[in-house]
């Protein structure tokens, strides 16, 4: 199978399981036992974790590591919203943001507080999909405790102007959260710099392993307090109690550092394989449809690709080239048989937001296997329209 979906997840990278190997088989002390094994485990996990820091440019104590972005979305909003000392009883996100903050933002509206839900750019723009500044602007007033903005969106790409989303919510004294999952590794992520309060990543987005994720606490501009979700055992100064995972932690501090390595060259290439997807289809296929900002925009990331067919279903087409791994929505939401709603949200219809379709390229494809995909796609297509005929 040809490998087409690295907005679901990505394939480890070796040189990430290699330095994780160690820590399963040989050093698998606990890292919070006081004997040599334990300590061994624990001086290695707070390497990880100082590399990490310096990579997101956030202190050391403030980084959490949680089993992933979910939880880190979880803690990061749950936890700060119903903290005892805060007051403030609105919060604000964005129509296209993941369910992972879009379903924790309804569970809050059902325990009395105001949600605000902000449009984004629809689509024939250049920068569709990205969220409306005005309408965020207009959203946000001095009852608003947090507003979250996802600063790469799953399935169109699209890149939020985070520092002035920030400046935007510190005006009005309000917290900003970021769910960063598709941005750290694939674009620069300055915590501090851009002034983000709660940040949120997972280790498999980024070439490393699935189950290993992060939450950024505060910057060091100011204090952010979080109402525990985890209790039992006290770890990471209360707020995320349970045993840490050395191995999970070096696989992600690995990841980054590999990312952060080549981040540049790796851009510059998946994007030409991207448009070399796009170049091929538009010229076989008449009436596909850019989801999405364009491709010329530094407002997308690189490896995104997500088009509207003219008359074929996306999941058709999934079924017609089995040999070929891609997306006809958000992985977490392939359960539901509901239309993608950031599509809905750029202003597609139901009919074209089925007839949708998603490609993510990443690190291990390369243009030769790319050629081929596109014949494949090609042909699949035409297979598909003599059936409908």
């Amino acid at each position: 199978m040809i490998y087409l979906d690295n907005h679901a997840t990505t394939r480890c990278d070796p040189r990430v399981v290699e330095a994780m190997v160690p820590w399963l088989s040989e050093h698998y002390g606990n890292p919070h036992s006081s004997h040599a094994l334990g300590a061994d485990a624990q001086s290695a996990m707070e390497n990880a974790i100082a590399k990490m820091a310096q990579f997101l440019n956030v202190p050391v104590d403030s980084l959490v590591m949680t089993s992933g972005a979910t939880e880190s979305n979880n803690l990061a909003i749950r936890g700060m919203c119903t903290h005892p000392r805060q007051k403030r009883r609105h919060i604000v996100t964005v129509t296209t943001e993941h369910p992972a903050v879009l379903d924790v933002f309804a569970e809050l509206q059902q325990h009395g507080f105001r949600v605000t839900y902000v449009p984004v750019l629809p689509t024939g723009l250049s920068n569709a999909g990205v969220v409306d500044m005005q309408r965020l602007d207009e959203a946000i007033d001095d009852d608003t405790a947090l507003v979250s903005v996802m600063w790469a969106n799953n399935e169109i790409g699209a890149i939020a102007p985070m520092k002035e989303i920030a400046r935007m919510c510190h005006d009005r004294g309000a917290l900003l959260h970021s769910d960063a999952t598709q941005a750290v590794g694939r674009i620069p992520v300055d915590v501090i710099n851009t002034d983000i309060d709660l940040l949120s990543a997972t280790a498999h987005k980024l070439y490393g392993p699935k189950g290993t994720g992060l939450l950024v606490v505060g910057n060091s501009h100011r204090r952010v307090r979080l109402n525990p979700q985890i209790v039992g055992g006290g770890q990471q100064r209360g707020i995320r109690s349970g045993t840490m995972n050395p191995a999970g932690i070096i696989g992600i501090a690995t990841a980054m550092q590999l990312c952060s390595d080549s981040m540049l060259e790796h851009n510059e290439r998946i994007a030409r394989l991207r448009d070399q997807i796009w170049s091929r289809l538009t010229a076989a296929i008449d009436g596909l449809h850019l989801n999405g900002p364009g491709l010329e925009q530094g407002e997308r990331l690189s490896g995104n690709l997500n088009f509207a067919l003219p008359a074929i279903e996306g999941q058709a087409w999934m079924s017609a080239v089995p040999e070929i791994a891609f997306s006809s929505g958000s992985a977490c939401s392939a359960a539901h048989s509901a239309p993608s709603h950031v599509l809905t949200a750029l202003g597609l219809d139901e009919s074209m937001a089925r007839r949708s379709t998603r490609f993510g390229v990443g690190r291990f494809n390369h243009s030769d296997e790319i050629e081929t995909v596109c014949e494949m796609l090609i042909e699949g297509h035409a297979r598909l329209l003599a059936l409908a005929k």
